[in-house]
């Protein structure tokens, strides 16, 4: 898989980055789907995309940066992709994570948030505080 950076450099000239998807403008042929029922990793093969594994048609298309394969459970923070913006890893770039903020002393996943509250929670600083030890 060819690493971040030379991804980047193939898919950013398509559009500037701005409020638009890049995902939108990688040419079909170019396009990678995952399956929403099975998981499995789809290549696009003409207009109406199938899985072959289950027949479903309920397909994602997935970020070039995206490799689906993340080996850690739990981890403090959360990273945003830098193409697609989407929550990703921050140890690995995967984008298959699950986002739990604490809203009112509940925990709550983010993907049952509205778009406002998601950019929300993107633009907020974040602090490392070191607490000194005596």
């Amino acid at each position: 898989m060819p690493d971040s950076e030379e991804i980047i450099k193939k898919y950013s000239p398509l559009k500037e980055w701005g409020t638009a998807k890049i995902l939108d403008y990688i040419p079909v042929k170019e396009r990678v789907y995952k399956c929403h029922d099975c998981h499995l990793i789809v290549e696009a093969e003409g207009e109406e995309i199938v899985c072959p594994n289950c027949g479903s048609r309920a397909l994602m298309q997935m970020c070039p940066l995206d490799h689906c394969h993340c080996g850690h459970e739990i981890v403090a923070g959360i990273s945003y992709c830098p193409m697609c913006g989407a929550a990703a890893c921050p140890e690995c770039g995967c984008h298959d994570v699950v986002q739990i903020s604490r809203v009112t002393g509940y925990l709550s996943d983010v993907a049952g948030w509205n778009v406002a509250k998601r950019q929300e929670l993107r633009d907020r600083a974040h602090y490392d505080v070191a607490v000194p030890v005596k």
